[in-house]
């Protein structure tokens, strides 16, 4: 029997699920939309000069606050046996928040990675990456490319009726399936695979350096310390966050193309696809901890909140080598 007429034949839907999915979804992303809103108000409020490398962790901010709104939307989704209330309109603003925030996040994250390379181990080059006219630039253009990704899967990817019951963005809507399949693997391999590809190249090159640092003066050691929380808080937030939901989802949109018999398996997956995204929105609540441990300036300005000082002084990027992202 081929691929069609076992999409026709065989009918799955997704399973309610556990209220502890939706718990943790909510209280993941309530505190993550805290966490970013706060560090918003930090970079518009208290630092009144950026640095190229602040005006990267401010849009980093901003793509992690972009998935609040779906999550009360998500939580009735789950709460409604997963069938989809709200329309098609708010089925494509949802794909729409969700893509441009986990695959904003990866790149942004990534363009840190190569700024945080180019400040620390080609610090006396002069770079684009460290003149803030060409980040925001750079900034805008990432914005542009998000803006038409959501649109064109926001498009591709309708809410359909499966057995009675309105499907938004699940592995079981059977006229998405080739598109689902398409769709995933261009997102796996340049919304994830390359983005972590050219962060662990960044950040390799830059552990590198820091072996050959002099470390004998308080300086050396400050920055190869601070240098290695960044390495390793940006490995964790791709290896903790963003991979279980590329791979789960790979497996779920391969076994929905290829094997959709299997009802009980394809649930299964849905349901640990759905755990991922948990794991995803920790990245909202992990990368406030990136700011502080690879920019002074967010440092600076968060202890002068507990000190009753007023605008911190903001540092260049050349007085920030080593210390600002």
């Amino acid at each position: 029997m081929n691929n069609s007429s076992n999409n026709t034949s065989v009918s799955c839907l997704g399973e309610s699920q556990h209220v502890s999915i939706v718990v943790l979804l909510c209280i993941v992303f309530f505190v993550g939309f805290l966490l970013n809103i706060f560090s918003l108000w930090v970079f518009c409020c208290r630092m009144p000069c950026w640095t190229s490398g602040t005006t990267l962790q401010f849009h980093l901010a901003l793509s992690d606050a972009l998935a609040t709104p779906v999550t009360p939307m998500m939580a009735v989704y789950f709460a409604m046996g997963n069938d989809w209330p709200f329309g098609r309109f708010l089925c494509q603003v949802k794909i729409s928040l969700l893509s441009s925030h986990f695959y904003g996040s990866t790149i942004f994250l990534t363009l840190i990675s190569i700024h945080r390379y180019t400040a620390v181990v080609h610090f006396n080059r002069s770079s684009f990456m460290k003149r803030k006219d060409f980040i925001k630039k750079l900034c805008g253009g990432v914005w542009l490319l998000l803006l038409i990704q959501s649109l064109v899967y926001g498009f591709m990817l309708p809410p359909s009726r499966e057995e009675g019951h309105s499907q938004c963005l699940t592995i079981h809507q059977k006229k998405l399936t080739d598109t689902y399949f398409t769709i995933n693997f261009i997102l796996f391999i340049f919304g994830f695979l390359l983005p972590f590809f050219v962060s662990a190249v960044c950040y390799g090159r830059l552990a590198n350096t820091l072996t050959r640092l002099n470390i004998n003066s308080a300086k050396g050691l400050k920055v190869k310390l601070k240098s290695q929380r960044m390495i390793g808080m940006c490995l964790v937030i791709f290896l903790l966050c963003f991979l279980p939901l590329n791979v789960v989802r790979t497996v779920g949109v391969i076994l929905k193309k290829y094997y959709p018999q299997q009802c009980h398996t394809l649930q299964q997956v849905e349901t640990a696809y759905y755990a991922t995204w948990i794991l995803a929105g920790v990245n909202s609540c992990l990368d406030p901890l990136l700011y502080c441990f690879g920019s002074q300036n967010f440092r600076d300005a968060f202890q002068s909140l507990r000190i009753g000082q007023g605008d911190v002084p903001n540092r260049s990027d050349s007085e920030m080598t080593g210390n600002q992202i």
